[in-house]
């Protein structure tokens, strides 16, 4: 039995998670939502910050935006961090920590697959948690054209995972085990088949079809976009300022772009930033004094240090605090 092999395999070789040692629906959900989009190396040292400094629900709900932006600095998709905290604040008014995937869905920013993931994890609810590892998984298995990602394919998916996953296993184990197959062995390049529990059962490997599955949609073309990013010192502190509270980066800090600055200077560096749908192509330089003031404050090093930022602007933070300290 292919769920039978997958689980025994898992005993074997089940990653050692910080996130796994209790099954705490906060310590789990939190670290779902963390990953979703963002490597494991990525998370772990955010998790463990994290979670010092929210160690629970009632922590999370009443924590300042400020003080969430930057323990979710680096992470990126700030949105998750904002959902995280609206649904932490449904909890408390709860009462509890709903524990059935209906329930989860209830809640800001629960998809189809943090409830999945949760409810299985976190309570052993019978559910499927059907993220990008579990559609390869699935689409190599059986040899599924639906392109990716679609509403189709994930739905084929869930159906498939409930009938594998074993009537008398605990649905966590088998769903982390499903991510640690896609994860460790059934990758998107050069899947390691020799070392698959489930080669006997696998289409795509029968007809060696692995390389050409899953199927994708054509990438959508980002949108590239060029311009000079400001520093601008005054005794000392150099200008930043907050970005609306709402939109692309929301309430995280910056330095000033697109305002009417003229450089004092060649460029001292540049960065490429990449988006989901766009690029930004910057160049760091010096400013001018303005002749009118501009939107934001003046902070010290201590302070730019403190600030949230955005990735984008991580390595002309870095150049400024450099700069800071030299003069």
């Amino acid at each position: 039995m292919p769920g039978i092999a997958l689980l025994q395999w898992y005993g074997q070789n089940a990653r050692p998670l910080p996130w796994r040692k209790d099954g705490d629906p906060y310590r789990v959900w939190v670290s779902e939502v963390m990953l979703q989009q963002t490597r494991v190396e990525a998370v772990l040292p955010r998790y463990e910050a994290f979670l010092r400094a929210l160690p629970s629900v009632e922590a999370l709900a009443e924590a300042p935006e400020e003080t969430l932006n930057k323990l979710w600095e680096g992470l990126g998709y700030y949105s998750r961090a904002a959902n995280l905290q609206r649904a932490a604040r449904q909890i408390v008014e709860l009462g509890r920590f709903p524990d059935t995937v209906e329930g989860l869905r209830r809640l800001r920013g629960f998809g189809p697959y943090t409830a999945g993931a949760v409810a299985s994890i976190a309570f052993q609810r019978r559910a499927a948690a059907v993220d990008g590892n579990v559609l390869r998984i699935h689409a190599r298995m059986r040899l599924d054209d639906s392109p990716l990602p679609s509403p189709l394919a994930a739905k084929a998916a869930e159906a498939w995972v409930l009938r594998t996953m074993p009537a008398s296993c605990k649905p966590g184990d088998f769903n982390q085990a499903l991510m640690d197959l896609g994860a460790l062995v059934c990758t998107p390049l050069s899947p390691r088949c020799s070392r698959c529990p489930w080669t006997p059962w696998c289409l795509a490997f029968e007809q060696a079809l692995q390389d050409a599955y899953p199927k994708r949609l054509p990438k959508p073309i980002r949108q590239e976009e060029s311009f000079p990013v400001f520093l601008l010192f005054q005794a000392g502190r150099v200008l930043v300022r907050k970005r609306p509270p709402s939109g692309m980066l929301a309430g995280l800090w910056e330095f000033p772009h697109h305002v009417d600055l003229q450089a004092a200077g060649d460029p001292l560096c540049a960065h490429r930033h990449v988006f989901t749908h766009r690029v930004w192509n910057m160049q760091l330089v010096l400013a001018l004094p303005p002749r009118e003031p501009l939107e934001g404050v003046f902070v010290d090093a201590e302070g730019l240090r403190a600030l949230p930022m955005a990735s984008a602007f991580a390595p002309f933070r870095e150049r400024a605090l450099h700069l800071m300290k030299e003069s």
